[in-house]
């Protein structure tokens, strides 16, 4: 199945205040999203966007089940207080970079 990026619309905003561990989201994103382009759960989180948006970022799934995956993994793996869940909306989907 081709997924386009209007069906990546399930969304977390996390924030962080450590660089490192937004690269370590980044990464666990890419494994969580188990189908279609996995860079894209990412798009949007460069550091440059991280640092405008306060240290938060925002990761966009294709599924409700990918999402929590997500969080999941990212509570199995990271230290407890590296990161806090801002919000979730299942209604948020990514742009394309071309647009």
């Amino acid at each position: 199945m081709a997924f386009k990026h209007t069906d990546y619309h399930y969304s977390v905003t996390l924030h962080t205040d450590d660089r490192a561990v937004v690269n370590c989201l980044r990464a666990l994103s890419q494994i969580s999203q188990q189908q279609g382009n996995v860079r894209i759960p990412w798009g949007g989180t460069k550091d440059v966007a991280w640092e405008k948006d306060g240290h938060q970022v925002t990761f966009r799934f294709t599924s409700a089940s990918y999402r929590q995956g997500f969080l999941d993994l990212a509570l199995k793996v990271l230290r407890p207080g590296l990161f806090q869940e801002v919000s979730q909306n299942d209604s948020d989907p990514v742009s394309s970079q071309s647009e």
